[in-house]
């Protein structure tokens, strides 16, 4: 059968197109292979891991640039594919052979050749080889990478402390003079910096202040028996209203639909902050500069002094909410959550690591500081917290395992596994709320950007530090 001159033509076109692309694919894959090949015989296995990340990333590049974009597929292949990486075995690097690094010396004259006189020149002295650098073990670097980026200096802890001290006073006489029909307890700093799980610099406190609540006139609804449906949250029901009716509780005033509100509660305090403390006389009190942060929805006080600058987090809190302690804060959440409070478990992660610390003598909480620290230095961690990281130490602290200064390299490495594997299913349960996963609230491309820097960081830790 024959074809017209018109579709043979065009067919051929498209046959010659989809060859020459499928060739491209071939040589491009081709080229690969022998880049990464040769790359192991000159580099080192090491060498060729660090390469054969570099050329995955163009790779992926190049992918995501000429091909349409299949959410699921892209994404499953790039966490495959840093995986057979990740399987590489990481190897010191080795000094360079002794035939390298020896000098050269005169060859001796062949018996052959006739004999005459020679002229003597002057004697060279064989040069020595310098020392190979020292290579630092992955311990010896986390111990120099804590006392240079984590340890706080104590005169600057001694003077936030005494900072948060002073404007805890000062806020609690102007809240009691603002607000006298609102009963407030005593205004408490707080927070890692003294619990000692501070990296870097003393630059976060924390300032509860505590609400006083009447006994049997208030109880507490999970969040997820509420229209929100939010396990991170807990609403506050007023009670007994046969026996006191509303206006009974000076907090009345803060009820929406029978329930105290985290959100007017907020906007009270945050325009009494902003327009009614005079802080310029405070601060001229206390020999610094402060002032309210405008531009967070939480509040938080700008602290600066001549050594050092502080941000104190003022945080309202329903103290003592359930049988074991844990706060209920006033926190800016969106939509049906607005007027609820959000569970803190800080102080209970807190008190756990501490105990588990003490039961052992371990380095959980050196792992911790080495964490927040690490991730605070590199920009493409930015987004794991203090809150994600503390996931991650309770889960692998609760296992009976080595805790002891010498394995804290391991333990490192094994931290950044766990945090590799979780990113991978998207999901980092809360130790002490499994309900709620941390990782809920990051997009899948922060997500991608977080596995990968952690891929790479796994290969070459030292690149972290």
């Amino acid at each position: 059968v024959g074809l017209s001159p018109n579709l043979d033509r065009q067919t051929m076109a498209e046959f010659s197109q989809k060859r020459g692309k499928r060739r491209g694919d071939e040589g491009l894959g081709s080229m690969v292979d022998f880049l990464l090949a040769n790359a192991r015989l000159v580099l080192g296995v090491g060498g060729a891991a660090v390469l054969g990340i570099a050329t995955l990333a163009v790779k992926r590049f190049i992918d995501r640039a000429t091909s349409p974009r299949d959410e699921d597929d892209t994404k499953g292949d790039s966490w495959k594919e840093l995986s057979l990486l990740k399987a590489t075995p990481h190897l010191q690097p080795r000094p360079p052979p002794a035939a390298l690094s020896q000098p050269v010396l005169p060859l001796a004259p062949s018996p052959s050749a006739p004999e005459g006189p020679a002229e003597t020149g002057p004697e060279v002295t064989p040069q020595l080889s310098s020392p190979a650098p020292l290579c630092l073990t992955l311990q010896e670097r986390l111990l120099a990478f804590e006392r240079d980026h984590v340890t706080i200096p104590a005169a600057q802890v001694a003077l936030a402390k005494q900072l948060a001290g002073d404007i805890a006073l000062e806020l609690q006489a102007y809240f009691r003079s603002k607000f006298p029909e609102l009963p407030f307890g005593a205004f408490v700093p707080g927070g890692p910096l003294y619990d000692g799980l501070q990296a870097g610099a003393a630059d976060h406190v924390r300032l509860l202040v505590p609400l006083v609540l009447e006994p049997g006139l208030w109880s507490l609804v999970p969040g997820v028996d509420t229209v929100a449906r939010d396990p991170r949250c807990w609403a506050v029901r007023r009670t007994q209203l046969e026996f006191c009716p509303r206006g009974s509780s000076p907090w009345d005033r803060f009820l929406v639909g029978g329930y105290l509100s985290s959100r007017i509660l907020l906007e009270l305090l945050r325009k009494a902050l902003a327009a009614s403390v005079n802080w310029p006389a405070i601060g001229s009190l206390l020999g610094c500069l402060i002032w309210p942060s405008m531009a967070s929805e939480e509040l938080l006080l700008e602290v600066q002094h001549e050594r050092l600058e502080l941000t104190v987090a003022v945080l309202v809190a329903v103290p003592g909410a359930s049988a074991d302690d844990r706060l209920l804060l006033a926190w800016p959440l969106e939509g049906l959550a607005g007027n609820l409070w959000l569970q803190d478990l800080y102080p209970v992660e807190a008190a756990r690591l501490r105990a588990l610390d003490d039961h052992d003598a371990g380095t959980r909480r050196r792992l911790l500081l080495l964490l927040c620290a690490v991730c605070r230095g590199c920009s493409a961690l930015g987004q794991l917290g203090r809150g994600h990281l503390t996931q991650v130490v309770l889960r692998l602290g609760e296992d009976n395992v080595d805790w002891t200064e010498e394995a804290l390299g391991e333990r490192f490495l094994q931290a950044l596994e766990l945090l590799i594997g979780s990113l991978e299913q998207a999901s980092l349960p809360c130790h002490f709320n499994p309900s709620v996963n941390l990782f809920s609230s990051l997009r899948e491309e922060e997500i991608d950007d977080i596995g990968y820097a952690l891929y790479s960081g796994l290969q070459e830790p030292e690149g972290l530090l």
